[in-house]
């Protein structure tokens, strides 16, 4: 995405920043990144503050953009201030969030981050009052990795508002687990507390489109193997093509396993991660063939087929 000739808004927005000592950047027209003294870069969407100052007109873009560069003051403030003393953030700040190796790049090594599956990384996050920050690696002292992301993953599925809905989709059950929020990745964490292990002999086909929803699909011995891979793949491309900040289309197998056996706190601040794997299907119906498309995606295929032999 790229900024239009001269945007009005995010023009304003800089040179408000700008007056009050920060170098701030818009590599997406919604995204907003602001380079700290020490070098840490602060990153926050801004698509609903676009949304308001569009709606406000040209006359009134300079004060809204004015009251946001105040509030960023305060907020860098408070940050620098912390910095300053040393030490972790607050606990109740802490939030987890998921990422594509794409979308990290080079801040890789400087962030608290570890790989969730192949492609997709839970990053620790900062969750302020107004703009959501990454926890820099240099940020950790003392403190043990494995109970940061612990407490950020407890506090992302405990402290914010969710919902899980199930609906039936051409045949194929499908569970929505959403919020207004862009933490709700965390519930892969615990997909326990929305399926039953026991009842999913096969594991669920999950997938993260976008930072506000995870779908599932539990795989079932009288729902085609194929139709739901089809539903799950058509759903998340949607969800993916239409949402803001996009995480990603693919569709993985969640194999339960010695990770969901633990006690959930147990879990969550152990270091280790569910088992998911990328699985996807290319169906011609034409000449009424199917191509599996990872390795992963025929043993599925293989598991499930063995059991209607």
């Amino acid at each position: 995405m790229t900024l239009p000739a001269y945007d009005l808004v995010g023009e304003t927005l800089l040179r408000a920043l700008a007056e009050r000592g920060f170098q701030a950047t818009l590599p997406e027209p919604t995204t907003l990144e602001i380079v700290l003294p020490d070098g840490h870069c602060l990153t926050q969407d801004i698509t609903e503050w676009r949304r308001n100052a569009d709606r406000g007109g040209p006359a009134v873009v300079p004060r809204i953009a004015a009251e946001f560069a105040d509030q960023a003051a305060t907020v860098l403030g408070r940050y620098a201030a912390q910095q300053r003393a040393g030490g972790m953030p607050s606990p109740e700040s802490l939030r987890t969030r998921i990422y594509t190796d794409e979308a990290i790049g080079d801040m890789r090594d400087g962030v608290v981050a570890r790989r969730l599956a192949p492609g997709l990384l839970e990053t620790v996050v900062i969750d302020h009052p107004d703009m959501m920050t990454v926890l820099n690696r240099a940020d950790l002292g003392d403190a043990d990795e494995n109970r940061v992301f612990g407490t950020a993953l407890a506090n992302s599925i405990g402290a914010e508002p969710h919902y899980a809905e199930s609906d039936d989709v051409q045949g194929v059950p499908v569970t929505h687990i959403g919020g207004t929020h862009r933490y709700v990745g965390a519930h892969v964490h615990v997909l326990g507390r929305h399926v039953d292990p026991s009842r999913a002999p096969y594991g669920a086909l999950v997938s993260f489109p976008v930072p506000e929803y995870v779908i599932v699909h539990v795989i079932e011995d009288d729902v085609h193997l194929f139709g739901a891979m089809e539903v799950m793949q058509a759903l998340t491309e949607h969800q993916f093509e239409r949402g803001e900040k996009s995480i990603s289309p693919q569709v993985y197998w969640w194999r339960p396993g010695p990770y969901e056996r633990l006690p959930e706190e147990e879990a969550l601040a152990g270091g280790g991660v569910p088992d998911l794997r990328p699985v996807g299907i290319e169906i011609d119906h034409e000449d009424k063939t199917v191509t599996s498309g990872t390795a992963d995606t025929a043993e599925l295929v293989d598991l499930w087929m063995l059991d209607r032999a």
